[in-house]
């Protein structure tokens, strides 16, 4: 790989070879034919799913606005205790996987870290979105902002630096 970033190209070459050289004289020349840009195939692929996606978030934009004008203001939910609970149960498997990873000193510790902080914000919006006015709503903000938010952070940071050093 080359360090001044010139990754995916390289250099075709015909190596021409004299008869003499059997008989010790070493007469090697080499005539560059033409320089390839082309990128390795994982790159490519590596960038047409990153436009793909980009290509579904665009998509999401005008559903956002279906569902935000046709939602309905309450609803209820047939399985709301498995939900929080498969909720926190990911959570809190999640911090264990990473803390484990992590004191091992084991680099895979920064996928654990981002998801885990993934789920912890989304409980936090959740929770206190979701909470009734008073008490509930008081207690979500509490753990939000003293709990789940910090652990998202600690998460979220741990895994940016450990991407952001080399392997």
């Amino acid at each position: 790989m080359k360090a001044d970033g010139e990754q995916g190209k390289t250099m075709r070459q015909l190596v021409l070879c004299n008869d003499e050289s059997a008989e010790g004289f070493d007469r090697t020349e080499v005539i560059p034919l033409h320089e390839e840009t082309e990128e390795p195939r994982s790159a490519r692929g590596m960038r047409w799913a990153g436009w793909l996606l980009v290509a579904c978030g665009l998509a999401l934009l005008p559903w956002l606005y279906v569902l935000a004008t046709s939602l309905p203001a309450t609803a209820s939910a047939a399985h709301w205790p498995v939900a929080w609970v498969g909720l926190d149960a990911l959570e809190a498997l999640g911090l264990i996987a990473t803390g484990l990873l992590a004191a091992r000193g084991d680099r895979r510790h920064a996928l654990a870290a981002a998801a885990t902080a993934t789920l912890l914000v989304v409980d936090a919006w959740f929770d206190t979105t979701t909470a009734a006015p008073g008490g509930d709503f008081a207690t979500a903000v509490a753990m939000a902002l003293g709990a789940e938010l910090p652990l998202a952070a600690l998460c979220g940071r741990l895994a940016l630096r450990t991407l952001s050093r080399p392997a």
